[in-house]
């Protein structure tokens, strides 16, 4: 099949997925690049169509559309059109599996795509259980996060939570950890020891963590730094925290 118009009805349908409305409405979201659709393919994610400039080798059963870098620019927020993009299908993630893992990231009203798609690469590399994405955060399937896991995005499971209630349901037996600046009754990162099972909480950059957290936290600690640093980025925090408790 060939496809060479940007004004092509499956193209329109394809590049509403850039928007996260859509992605949620259709359980669908778009993968960049030849690297991360066979990555995707590998790890049991279901693929609906790929698109590709002319050239580009078939991915077994997966139905390849040959286009032009126009149409490819049009399903792509990238500032260069990428030479795939293929529609892929939302995986599924069981929240009750949550209980029975040992090391869990919980990120609190992250905004970032990109922070948010650096830290499930990095969780990836640690073998990380799973992460908890917890209240208002990013689109875990924007984009732009997608591209930032570089094919890690299915590798370490990730689950949506909204209500308090539920991280009461599913962490109760764990040692929860709020990760805050200096203060009192604060562990530096350097004497901590992991619990066996441990749910390791971090809030955005602009907000830190919330009231409700604080008080959910059975320990607290804190990074050290140098006394005029004031804070790092927090991908970069969350990738010291996860090398700290990885075995």
């Amino acid at each position: 099949m060939k496809i060479t118009s940007v004004n092509n009805d499956l193209v329109k349908e394809t590049a509403k997925l850039l928007k996260g409305k859509y992605r949620d409405e259709l359980g669908l979201f778009l993968i960049e690049g030849e690297k991360g659709v066979r990555e995707a393919i590998e790890a049991g994610i279901y693929i609906e169509r790929v698109f590709a400039q002319e050239g580009q080798k078939s991915f077994n059963d997966v139905e390849l559309i040959e286009t032009t870098e126009a149409v490819l620019s049009k399903i792509s927020d990238a500032k260069s059109a990428p030479k795939i993009v293929a529609v892929a299908q939302k995986p599924q993630c069981e929240l009750e599996a949550f209980k029975y893992y040992k090391k869990v990231i919980l990120l609190e009203g992250i905004k970032d795509a990109g922070n948010l798609g650096t830290i499930l690469r990095t969780a990836s590399a640690f073998g990380i259980d799973g992460v908890v994405l917890y209240g208002d955060t990013v689109d875990l399937y924007n984009p732009k996060c997608v591209r930032s896991t570089v094919g890690c995005l299915w590798k370490t499971p990730v689950v949506q939570i909204k209500k308090f209630q539920t991280l009461q349901e599913i962490f109760p037996s764990f040692e929860r950890v709020a990760t805050l600046p200096k203060g009192a009754d604060i562990v530096p990162l350097n004497d901590y020891t992991p619990a066996q099972r441990v749910l390791m909480m971090f809030g955005s950059e602009a907000e830190g963590l919330s009231n409700e957290l604080k008080n959910f936290a059975t320990k607290n600690i804190t990074i050290e730094m140098a006394g005029n640093v004031e804070s790092l980025n927090l991908s970069v925090s969350v990738a010291v925290v996860m090398y700290k408790i990885r075995n």
